[in-house]
C-alpha cells in the first residue's frame, strides 16, 4: 500500500481508538455527576443524533469542500472540544450540561469527518486494491473496538479526565496524519446547485443504481435483525453470570477482526453477489440455531459466526460502493448508504425488546430467522433479475 494510504489508515485508527475510549468514559462520568442512568442514556442519544439529522447535508457539503482540509479541521475541533472536559474537571467546574454540549459538538464534527473519511480511499489506492484497503481499515476499527473498552476502563482508574485527554491526543495524531497526505483529496469539480438539490442527487443516484440499491437495502435489512442479537443472546444465556456474559461479548469482538481479514479472499473466491447472499443465508441459519441452544458455550459459537460474517458483508459492500460511485458523489452516496443502516438499528433493537416481552427467546430468534429468510429470497430474486436484464454479447463476439 502507498504512503498516503498508510497515513489515512493510521489517522483513522487513532481516531477510532480515541472515540472508543471516550465512548465508555462519557456515560460513566455522567453517572458519577448525576447518579442517573436516564441522564447517561440521554447523553448517548445526544451524541448519536447529529448523524440522523446532518448525515445527508454533510455528505453534500464534503462533496463541495476539500476533504483533507475538512478532516483536519474536524480533528482539531474535536481535540479542543474533548479537552475541555478534563480542563473543567481540573477546575472543579464540570457539569452535566457541559458534558451534553461537548457530546453534541463532538457528534456534529464526527458526522462531517466520517462523511469525508468514507470518500478518500479511492484517491489514495488504485481501484484493484480498494477491497484490500477497505479490509485493512475495517480490521483496524474492529481491533480498536476490542481494546478500547479495557483501555478506557484502565484510564478511568487513573482519573476521570484521563480518557478524554487520550481522546484529544488521538485527534491531534489523526489531524497530523491527514495533513501529511500528499494526494489531492478534493472532489472533482461539478456544477454548484442548492444544498437540497445536491442531497437529492446523491439519494437518487444511490436509488437508481440497481446493484448498490439492492446491497444497501439488504444491509439495512440485516441490521434490523443484528441490532437485536445482543439482547436475544443475553436472555438466551439464561442463568449465566453477568461476568460470564460480559467476558463472552468482550472476547467475541475479535471475530470482527477475523471477518475483516478474510473478506477480500472470500470476495475473490465467491464473487460479490455470492459473498453477500452467502452471509444472508448464513444469518438465517444462525438465527434458527440460536432458537435451539440453551448453553452459554453454544450461544457463544453462534455469536462468533455472526461477528465474523458481518464484516465480510461490510467490506464487500463498502468496497463495491467506492468502486462504482463517481468521485464527486462519494460523500453524498456514502452518507445516504450509512443513514439506512443507522435508521435500521433502533428498529431492530425495539423489535427485539418487544418480541422478548411478548414471547420467548426461541420464538424471537425464529421471528428474526423468518425475516432474514424473506430477505434472502428477495435478494436472490433481485440477483436473478439483474442477470436476466444484463446485455448478452452475440455468439460471434464470444469466440
Amino acid at each position: 500500500m502507498s504512503r498516503d494510504f498508510r497515513l489515512v489508515w493510521l489517522g483513522q485508527t487513532a481516531s477510532s481508538l480515541g472515540n472508543g475510549v471516550s465512548q465508555l468514559a462519557y456515560p460513566l462520568v455522567m453517572l458519577a455527576l448525576t447518579g442517573s442512568p436516564a441522564a447517561a442514556g440521554a447523553l448517548a442519544a445526544v451524541r448519536a443524533a447529529p448523524y440522523l439529522v446532518l448525515g445527508l447535508p454533510a455528505g453534500a457539503l464534503v462533496d463541495r469542500w476539500d476533504r483533507k482540509r475538512t478532516m483536519v479541521l474536524c480533528d482539531l475541533g474535536r481535540a479542543v472540544n474533548v479537552a475541555t472536559v478534563p480542563a473543567a474537571l481540573w477546575l472543579g467546574e464540570l457539569t452535566p450540561a457541559h458534558l451534553v454540549v461537548t457530546g453534541l459538538v463532538g457528534g456534529v464534527l464526527h458526522v462531517f469527518f466520517s462523511a469525508a473519511e468514507n470518500a478518500v480511499l479511492p484517491s489514495v489506492v488504485d481501484e484493484d486494491r480498494l477491497t484490500s484497503a477497505v479490509s485493512a481499515t475495517e480490521t483496524a476499527q474492529a481491533a480498536t473496538g476490542v481494546v478500547a473498552g479495557p483501555v478506557g476502563g484502565a484510564l478511568l482508574q487513573l482519573g476521570r479526565g484521563v480518557p478524554f485527554l487520550v481522546d484529544a491526543v488521538s485527534f491531534l495524531v489523526s489531524a497530523l496524519c491527514f495533513a501529511s497526505v500528499r494526494a489531492d483529496l478534493r472532489p472533482e469539480p461539478a456544477e454548484r446547485r442548492s444544498l437540497r438539490a445536491e442531497v437529492a442527487e446523491g439519494v437518487r443516484w444511490l436509488w437508481g443504481h440497481r446493484t448498490l440499491r439492492s446491497i444497501a437495502l439488504t444491509a439495512a435489512g440485516l441490521q434490523v435483525a443484528i441490532s437485536g442479537i445482543s439482547l436475544v443472546a443475553i436472555v438466551s444465556a439464561g442463568d449465566a453470570s453477568p461476568a460470564a456474559v460480559g467476558g463472552l461479548f468482550a472476547a467475541l469482538g475479535a471475530g470482527g477482526v477475523v471477518g475483516a481479514l478474510v473478506a477480500p479472499a472470500l470476495k475473490d473466491r465467491l464473487g460479490l453477489n455470492g459473498l453477500l447472499l452467502g452471509v444472508v443465508w448464513l444469518h438465517a441459519v444462525l438465527w434458527a440455531a440460536l432458537a435451539l441452544v440453551d448453553s452459554l458455550v453454544a450461544v457463544g459459537v453462534v455469536l462468533a459466526l455472526f461477528t465474523v460474517s458481518m464484516p465480510c458483508f461490510g467490506v464487500a459492500a463498502l468496497s463495491h460502493q467506492l468502486e462504482v460511485t463517481p468521485n464527486h458523489l462519494l460523500g453524498r452516496v456514502g452518507t445516504a448508504f450509512s443513514l439506512l443502516i443507522w435508521a435500521a438499528t433502533p428498529v431492530g433493537a425495539a423489535a427485539a425488546g418487544l418480541l422478548l416481552d411478548l414471547t420467548t427467546p426461541s420464538a424471537t430468534s425464529l421471528a428474526f430467522a423468518a425475516w432474514v429468510v424473506l430477505l434472502g429470497l428477495l435478494v436472490g430474486r433481485a440477483g436473478r433479475r439483474r442477470r436476466a436484464d444484463a446485455p448478452r454479447r452475440p455468439v460471434a463476439e464470444r469466440g
